[in-house]
């Protein structure tokens, strides 16, 4: 099967194209670094020539606004591509919670345009909804930090890690096309300022977490669960505590 991953050089992307061809697919990774931009459509056509499955693991370069010109532009561009060189499942990778963040974000709105163009778009599609990644837990400490203390809300969500998101992705690109979404997740729901009390002592970062009701999560009012994925999601069992041990052994 000829996989053709949009995004296959980023963080997902790169573990997503090594994933499938472990398992005997031939993975192509598509970048803008690689002659391939679905936002201008450059080399499209030709990196689609025979592909079965193309599965975008893009990412807007800004989390505002700007987000949906280059969603908008992107997932047009591709999926006409894909009609044209008859490829038989899009698959895209989106975020839990997309549709009740999507009214306080211009990012999460832009995420939800990607998704209603794929679900009313030509090609037969498959969503993969997933939560944080492990990876981005110092990043989204970062963007809480207030004259040097973090501040969440005591929210539930249920992160993983990278290898088991594109995993994830994997196993939705050679299944057949649900027309609809599914979610993946961590092994756990856990309280936001809680993990990342212990992800940053994990790293010998001493600033402290509060739990605080009305610090907002990338500029949103978050309800109790709306990270957390729903009844039936796939859940992966690499835990937090076993993932940073990991990256420390990997130096």
């Amino acid at each position: 099967m000829k996989v053709v991953v949009i995004g296959g050089t980023g963080l997902i992307g790169s573990k997503l194209v090594q994933t499938l061809t472990e398992h005997g697919h031939d993975a192509v990774a598509a970048a803008p670094s690689t002659g391939v931009n679905a936002y201008t459509g450059e080399g499209l056509s030709s990196v689609l020539s025979g592909a079965d499955v193309v599965v975008d693991v893009s990412n807007s370069p800004t989390l505002d606004d700007a987000a949906r010109e280059f969603f908008e532009s992107a997932t047009t561009n591709l999926l006409t591509a894909e009609k044209s060189a008859g490829v038989a499942h899009h698959v895209a990778l989106s975020v839990v919670g997309t549709d009740q963040l999507a009214a306080q974000s211009g990012y999460f709105d832009a995420k939800l345009l990607q998704e209603r163009l794929i679900a009313e778009g030509p090609v037969p599609y498959t969503i993969v909804h997933a939560t944080q990644f492990f990876e981005f837990l110092k990043t989204l400490a970062d963007s809480a930090t207030v004259d040097g203390t973090v501040r969440m809300p005591p929210a539930y969500f249920q992160p993983m890690a990278a290898a088991d998101v594109a995993e994830g992705v994997a196993i939705a690109a050679v299944n057949a096309p649900l027309n609809g979404i599914v979610e993946i997740g961590g092994p756990a729901a856990v309280l936001l300022p809680d993990l990342l009390r212990t992800a940053l002592t994990a790293v010998g970062d001493s600033r402290a977490v509060v739990a605080d009701p009305q610090a907002k999560y990338w500029g949103i009012d978050l309800g109790e669960r709306t990270l957390v994925p729903g009844p039936g999601a796939s859940l992966f069992d690499t835990r937090f505590e076993d993932w940073i041990l990991q990256a420390a052994a990997k130096g």
